[in-house]
């Protein structure tokens, strides 16, 4: 699943690129986005849970700068036991090549919010995540 976010002068730091804390604001749109499109956060808020992060790992590949037009693309990439794994990517084109510009890996779980704790990732939750992962593979 991907969308697209188009660069601002807002987004740019003196340097003229595209300052990095921005594009941790890129990669949670695009989890918004995720979650709006496959119903992922309805889905776990009707059972009176929800969705946190826990770590984020990212890999500056190249700047982007302004006018680009972003693709920010997600999926779900591992489900585990207590946690699960989003892998995202910023990429732009340039004359029909993809050029890579951030990749990242966004653990997640899913949390009791009255208990203040990770729930396992089965039964029903599981059922919901692996729908989720399934839509974002295709």
């Amino acid at each position: 699943m991907s969308s697209q976010i188009k660069v601002r002068g807002f987004h740019i730091d003196v340097y003229q690129h595209v300052n990095n804390g921005r594009y941790m604001e890129f990669l949670e749109e695009a989890r918004w986005e995720f979650m709006g499109h496959t119903g992922f956060a309805d889905k776990i808020a009707a059972l009176g849970l929800s969705m946190v992060v826990v770590n984020t790992n990212i890999n500056y590949r190249r700047p982007a700068v302004i006018h680009d037009v972003l693709d920010l693309g997600i999926r779900v990439a591992k489900i585990g036991s207590k946690s699960a794994v989003f892998e995202q990517t910023v990429t732009r084109d340039r004359d029909g090549v993809p050029e890579m510009i951030v990749d990242a890996t966004v653990t997640f779980c899913v949390m009791d919010p009255v208990a203040e704790k990770a729930v396992p990732l089965e039964g029903e939750i599981r059922h919901i995540l692996e729908q989720v992962a399934e839509e974002t593979q295709a």
